[in-house]
């Protein structure tokens, strides 16, 4: 197939050229990416980094879910840039994580081999440099509002890592009422105390989010709002009388994994209570967007909205295969948009590869903050790519995770699964990974596997299970 070809395709697949059920209205079709390199802010803008959890490349009727209505990420993609082929920094939710906060591998730290963080002696070492210390010592205002999922206190929480306030969940998973989480504890937390509100937490974090937003900043801020929405347990503000069983079943759990069975809520959930939550987020962000159009702050704030990973049980994922917690397309492949009305147009769609560190490094850069050189970022910056119409930097794409392994290299991936097989792909006529090439480019697979453990090579690593 001709490379146009492949990207008319690729957008096609995206749901960008066409219309689907969950289409709110008509839009204009997308066009390449394009820089605006004449476009010019003096000011360095506000960054608001949105983060879902768990939810799948194709979640969003933008990105070509049939039935799901998500009209205001629709139309943040319409205001900005709309990512086809982003990745997250793992396939789980606290490496990813880890990865954005630090710019760097998950391996690069202790707690980032955690695939995720279980336990209260796995974290985020405070004295790491994160996205946010760095951009609170270049002269941001810094705030975390939802989940965290980087450690427990009393050795880890975003106030030791550079956030200046936060307000949400330390773990990884709470039940949305009454947020009792993971360890059968309260976990709701405002900066490092615990915090009682027994309404729908996407709710919740949405009034604290709409709060920092309209208040008087002196200076640029760095906000990550990080929603726990679509993750299970399936609730949505409907689902009182569930959640009540749900956090009944918790207060008498009497080992971990018991508490773990009941949030994990295997005899739940539908296609259609999902579709519902990913709609209630949709509307959270939707609230927050106009809280920041009508502050007068839309114009230079910077908006990234990403996954954490790809998705679950009742996720839309097509055409991708795998899910959360695999190195296939579907695990790690996840929407992503980036809308800055000052700089960006509109209307524009990407297919370049990029990964949850490049973020990292390209927020840093549009906020004038310089890396730590004693902890090397692994992202490369896409400010030249986005803002003065450089090519994309060149680099590969790398994943670790236990009994898998993954890089892509331009439109090609290497892969190895648990059984210790290796593949390889060409993604741009296989997004879903089912041409398996291993034994016809049998150098390019060699290649690609030396490459793959000269980085990991560099990694800490997996301690002894």
């Amino acid at each position: 197939m001709p490379e146009g070809s492949r990207r008319t395709f690729g957008g096609l697949v995206g749901g960008g050229l066409v219309t689907t059920a969950g289409a709110a209205e008509a839009a204009p079709a997308e066009r390449p990416f394009r820089a605006r390199p004449g476009a010019r802010s003096h000011k360095r803008p506000n960054i608001l980094v949105i983060l879902a959890d768990d939810l799948g490349w194709a979640d969003l009727s933008s990105y070509g879910a049939p039935h799901i209505r998500t009209p205001h990420l629709d139309r943040l993609a319409r205001q900005g840039v709309r990512f086809t082929d982003a990745y997250s920094g793992s396939a789980t939710c606290s490496p990813t994580r880890f990865s954005l906060y630090t710019g760097r591998y998950p391996g690069r730290t202790p707690g980032g081999r955690a695939e995720p963080v279980a336990d209260r002696t796995q974290g985020l070492d405070p004295a790491h440099p994160t996205l946010a210390s760095l951009l609170k010592a270049a002269g941001y205002s810094t705030a975390l509002i939802g989940k965290w999922h980087c450690g427990w206190l009393p050795d880890y929480s975003p106030t030791k890592s550079g956030w200046d306030e936060f307000f949400g969940n330390l773990g990884g998973i709470l039940e949305y009422l009454s947020k009792l989480g993971q360890f059968g504890e309260h976990d709701l937390y405002e900066g490092d105390a615990q915090y009682k509100d027994l309404r729908y937490y996407t709710e919740v974090l949405t009034e604290r989010a709409v709060q920092y937003i309209v208040r008087n900043h002196d200076t640029p801020w760095l906000l990550n709002l990080n929603f726990t929405t679509p993750h299970w347990p399936w609730l949505t503000e409907d689902d009182a009388e569930t959640g009540a069983v749900i956090a009944a079943r918790i207060r008498a759990a009497k080992t971990p994994m018991e508490v773990g069975a009941a949030l994990y809520h295997q005899d739940g959930g539908s296609v259609e209570k999902y579709a519902q939550m990913v709609e209630s987020l949709d509307a959270a962000i939707g609230e927050v967007l106009a809280t920041l159009r009508r502050s007068g702050q839309e114009e230079n704030t910077l908006v990234l909205f990403a996954s954490d990973n790809g998705g679950e049980r009742y996720s839309y994922q097509w055409p991708l295969s795998g899910g959360k917690s695999l190195l296939l397309e579907g695990g790690i492949r996840v929407p992503t948009i980036l809308r800055w009305p000052a700089r960006i147009e509109g209307h524009q769609v990407s297919h370049e590869p990029n990964l949850s560190p490049d973020w990292t490094a390209t927020l840093l850069e549009v906020g004038g903050a310089r890396p730590d050189p004693a902890y090397p970022l692994d992202g490369t910056s896409l400010a030249g790519y986005l803002l003065r119409g450089e090519k994309t930097p060149e680099h590969d794409l790398f994943w670790r995770v236990r009994g898998n392994r993954a890089l892509r290299r331009g439109g090609w991936k290497y892969h190895r699964d648990s059984a210790g097989s290796d593949h390889l792909y060409n993604l741009a006529d296989d997004a879903r990974e089912q041409a398996d090439l291993a034994g016809i480019e049998t150098e390019l697979l060699t290649e690609l596997r030396a490459a793959w453990e000269k980085t990991a090579g560099g990694l800490l690593p997996y301690p002894v299970a």
